[in-house]
């Protein structure tokens, strides 16, 4: 077995492999209390894996340390701190363990004069956040004409269509749906005399003058 750790083109393999290690799998679950039955679990979605090790990095080459010409112990004590502001990639074969992680701490001390530095890594799966551009709207927001796509145009030979309003539906979703277009919605919002576009209800008549 090998663990290593890399970051962009800095790597290290750990000269001493540790006793054991533990991975943690989090499923966010959660309880309530129904009435009729009392308390009941909720699969939520999966938590981050957390990884825990601890061993050494020797100060001289013993017997059963992976490999020679390893580096020397506060050498490899900087190199991990210096990764701490971002994320390591850790592979640990014959555990099917290859992922980006964060280091959430690092621990060390030495224990006695063989200048040995014991070490403890607590680090936790890292996932990059994905971010969704913000939806924008560029409509006059006083005018009730309707700009319409020619993929998704109204029929041409009704003029005017009615649409009554379901749960779940925003102006948008509907102008985007029935006129291929969601800056629409403040065109049918004027039509409709409805004062505020982020403010329909359920059963709502709409009438779209295409």
């Amino acid at each position: 077995m090998e663990i290593w750790l890399q970051q962009d083109n800095e790597s290290l393999r750990l000269p001493v492999l540790p006793s054991g290690f533990e991975v943690q799998n989090v499923q966010q679950n959660s309880t309530v209390n129904v009435t009729s039955k009392g308390e009941i679990n909720i699969i939520g979605k999966r938590g981050l894996k957390t990884l825990s090790l601890s061993s050494f990095f020797p100060n001289r080459e013993y017997g059963f340390v992976q490999y020679t010409g390893f580096p020397g112990p506060y050498e490899c004590i900087e190199l991990i701190k210096s990764w701490m502001n971002n994320p390591v990639k850790i592979s640990i074969t014959d555990a099917n363990i290859n992922m980006p992680m964060t280091i959430e701490s690092f621990t060390h001390s030495e224990q006695d004069s063989t200048g040995d530095v014991y070490y403890t890594l607590e680090l936790k799966e890292y996932r990059k956040p994905e971010i969704v551009a913000e939806q924008k709207v560029n409509a006059d927001k006083k005018s009730t004409k309707l700009t319409v796509n020619d993929t998704k145009r109204i029929t041409k030979t009704v003029k005017t269509t009615t649409y009554i309003v379901k749960k779940g539906d925003t102006l948008y979703s509907i102008a985007k749906r029935l006129t291929g277009n969601g800056s629409n919605c403040y065109a049918i919002a004027n039509q409709n005399n409805i004062a505020n576009p982020n403010l329909i209800q359920a059963g709502q008549k709409l009438v779209i003058k295409a």
